[in-house]
């Protein structure tokens, strides 16, 4: 990994005042190192992890995700209920999911247009609304 993807993932850190370990900057800077948002899984960042080189535990992935997500770095998507994303892309935007491959990708947010939401029950407020689109691709028949 380069100086610079080292210092890009440092700066992102520093945005939101969390301690740069060894870890959270090698992390970081697989993340958001070459400026370029990310979708990515727990797995996912392992293997990325493993394959630069990097020592750490899948526990500590999923410890340092967890931490990026409380400080507002990244934001987490879950599909199924049970499968989680985890996105660098902290605006308000759509998701694509591809079944057949299991990717998440950015949807165009122009192209949606929510009217309406249900009124929430009494005494609470929508704080935040996920859509993610499943697709797949057509049967040929």
């Amino acid at each position: 990994m380069s100086e610079v993807e080292f210092s890009r993932g440092a700066d992102w850190l520093n945005t939101v005042g969390l301690r740069p370990t060894k870890q959270r900057l090698g992390l970081a800077a697989l993340l958001v190192g070459d400026g370029h948002n990310r979708h990515v899984t727990a797995e996912s960042l392992f293997a990325a992890a493993k394959e630069s080189g990097q020592p750490v535990s899948l526990a500590t992935v999923y410890n340092t995700l967890r931490a990026f997500c409380d400080a507002g770095l990244m934001q987490e998507i879950t599909v199924d209920g049970s499968k989680s994303y985890f996105d660098t892309n902290m605006h308000d935007h759509p998701h694509f999911f591809w079944e057949d491959n299991g990717e998440l990708t950015d949807a165009p947010a122009e192209e949606l247009e929510i009217t309406r939401l249900p009124k929430a029950p009494d005494g609470t407020e929508v704080a935040k609304v996920d859509v993610v689109i499943r697709l797949r691709q057509r049967s040929r028949n």
